[in-house]
């Protein structure tokens, strides 16, 4: 039990970290990310909120990744809830302050990047599942003989196209953090020896067993 313990602890400090890096990110004020430019753009067309567009964009994602075989653990569920709430938490305490120079958000957003690319590595590495859209590049990793890399800079950029002819905004930073992230985040996982294709998630009904094999050990 205590290594199931450790593990949520490694996953909810990759949210956190995640978090960190996505709001450096948003304060270096050079534009919104590849999928907030989707968000805004399909909250224009269908008259809804961002946020209802990031959970119907979430939901979406789930549904593709779980027809590429990827396994929806309960680390995909807390995604969902926990990045956005560290986001909140990390916004409101206003640690991090807003740029308003180019020369200091540029390296905030790369900044930015590399952190997200350590939280990626944390909580993916632990194998409860990844977040939807990070199952999506681990799924197509797998599914194919391209890199990391290359499958989440094509997912970025895929979004960010569609999101823009949706009319979302688009920023200098926006091309930075699609054509980077997928980079930074093959990056972080070498330095870490990290081999994403080598994971095996668990899902949930999984998860399920084992919580009932751990309740039905201690009740005897």
């Amino acid at each position: 039990m205590k290594n199931e313990i450790l593990k949520y602890i490694k996953l909810f400090l990759g949210f956190f970290v995640c978090s960190l890096g996505i709001v450096l990110i948003i304060r270096s004020n050079l534009g919104f990310s590849p999928w907030n430019v989707l968000h805004q753009g399909i909250s224009k067309v269908g008259d809804i909120t961002i946020g209802q567009a990031s959970i119907l964009v979430g939901i979406l994602v789930i549904t593709l990744d779980i027809l590429l075989g990827e396994q929806i653990g309960s680390g995909t569920i807390f995604n969902i809830i926990f990045i956005g709430s560290f986001m909140d938490l990390i916004l409101f305490l206003e640690v991090i302050p807003l740029s308003r120079n180019p020369l200091i958000g540029v390296p905030m957003m790369f900044m930015g990047l590399f952190i997200l690319g350590i939280g990626c590595y944390l909580y993916i590495s632990t194998g409860l599942g990844c977040g939807p859209r990070d199952a999506l590049m681990v799924a197509l990793t797998k599914k194919t003989d391209f890199s990391v890399r290359f499958i989440r800079s094509s997912i970025e950029i895929t979004v960010l196209v569609i999101g823009y002819f949706l009319g979302g905004y688009v920023g200098v930073g926006t091309v930075i953090t699609a054509v980077f992230t997928g980079t930074f985040i093959q990056g972080v996982f070498k330095i870490f020896d990290f081999d994403v294709k080598s994971v095996t998630h668990r899902n949930i009904k999984d998860e399920v067993i084992l919580l009932r094999t751990y309740i039905s050990k201690k009740a005897t």
